[in-house]
């Protein structure tokens, strides 16, 4: 296991198999944006991981789901509209444990975008979608074909770490 220093990306921004068996695993994350006074702005998330993009850069998508919300309007919510005007974002997956050698977190740098399900993005939204239905069952009644999804890719080379990774 990588020290708790250790890059765990390659140069091309990827993952090596443990961190992204580590992310593919988790339920949830916290994504952070920045909001208009500067200040970050962390909501918990849904989420999977999709293909990596055309220059390797890995790539996830959270749903801007029917959960309740402060709005009925996905393109209102704060996050889109942060992500929006600033797509710099951070997201955190941890694992708790009372055991604390099982502790462990991964920290992605990336930018973030609203995918829509238009001619545009038709089959990126689709494969999103039926990955998100795949993973998480609650979905089924979600009307996720017909909202945007925020689509996440990770920074070359940007930090990520994982610690605690014994008992895995």
């Amino acid at each position: 296991m990588a020290g708790d220093d250790e890059p765990l990306t390659r140069p091309d921004g990827s993952l090596d198999a443990r961190s992204r068996a580590f992310l593919e695993a988790a339920r949830t994350a916290t994504l952070a944006t920045i909001a208009p006074d500067r200040r970050p702005r962390l909501v918990p998330i849904c989420f999977v991981v999709g293909d990596e993009d055309p220059a390797g850069r890995l790539r996830l998508y959270s749903p801007l789901d029917d959960k309740p919300k402060a709005t009925t309007d996905p393109h209102r919510l704060a996050r889109v509209r942060d992500v929006l005007a600033r797509p710099d974002v951070t997201l955190l997956v941890d694992r708790w444990s009372e055991d604390w050698s099982r502790l462990g977190w991964l920290r992605l740098e990336a930018r973030a975008d609203v995918i829509e399900p238009t001619p545009a993005d038709r089959a990126e939204h689709a494969a999103a979608v039926a990955a998100l239905r795949a993973k998480y069952t609650q979905y089924g009644s979600h009307r996720l074909e017909a909202r945007p999804a925020v689509r996440v890719e990770v920074h070359d080379g940007d930090a990520n770490r994982l610690i605690g990774a014994r008992g895995r």
